[in-house]
């Protein structure tokens, strides 16, 4: 198993029902971003020892996201994108996941870098982008505009997307909550992309699931995290693998 990380979250993201005075975490996205490193590579070296030639890279999915996707607090093991890794493997499924989840991201800061997270063979991208947009009361609109521009740059070169649904919190009021919630339905049915509804559906909310802030999944609800992404992303996987079977 091998699970590339592009970056660690610290950022607080907004769920459904939960009302956090807590702050956005630490800038690091705006700071250079380190070269993607793999599992494997990273594991120190000593001495003269010949070191084994690199395996042939699998191609990737990628987790576009912000401190959920990056698993703050947790070991990086129980981050939902290595569980994902883990239903790969078991599922004899031959791809790479690659963890792009990084501190205090915006929907502006997963666009500005994108090109960046795309490197390599990727063949689908997965959005969990948008909690701290609303955490911060950003416009919708901008939202949607954002997300839009990372799926259709996505799709420009021929990579499958899966967009993970956010909810507002309630500081803002409903008009605002409603909006916010539209626009993942709304890009979904307008770019024919997979839904998650709600990538926090059945965590947010829940005490024994959250961590002491309340906000971030626990080892026990970032396994729920992961079924709620993979209850869509594995019937893609499999597609995409009888596809190239087929050579269609």
């Amino acid at each position: 198993m091998r699970i590339t990380v592009l970056g660690r979250a610290v950022v607080v993201a907004a769920t459904l029902g939960v009302v956090s005075t807590a702050g956005c975490g630490s800038r690091e996205h705006d700071r250079a971003a380190p070269p993607p490193q793999s599992a494997e590579t990273a594991r120190p070296t000593t001495g003269a020892a010949v070191q084994p030639q690199p395996k042939a890279r699998a191609p990737r999915v990628v987790f576009l996201g912000d401190s959920l996707t990056a698993g703050l607090g947790l070991p990086m093991d129980q981050a939902y994108p290595s569980l994902i890794q883990r239903r790969i493997d078991a599922a004899g499924l031959h791809y790479e996941v690659v963890n792009a989840g990084v501190s205090g991201d915006t929907s502006a800061g997963g666009l500005s870098r994108l090109d960046w997270a795309l490197d390599g063979d990727v063949r689908v991208l997965v959005v969990a982008l948008g909690g701290n947009d609303g955490l911060r009361g950003l416009p919708p609109d901008a939202l949607k505009r954002n997300l839009a521009e990372i799926i259709t740059r996505a799709q420009g070169r021929g990579i499958a997307v899966v967009l993970a649904g956010m909810e507002a919190p309630p500081n803002y009021g409903r008009e605002y909550i409603v909006s916010f919630h539209k626009v993942y339905p709304a890009l979904a049915r307008e770019y024919h992309v997979p839904l998650v509804p709600f990538l926090l559906q059945g965590v947010a909310g829940t005490e024994t699931l959250n961590q002491a802030d309340g906000i971030h999944p626990t080892a026990a609800g970032a396994r729920i995290v992961a079924d709620n992404v993979w209850t869509v992303l594995h019937p893609m996987l499999e597609g995409k693998d009888r596809s190239a079977a087929s050579g269609t």
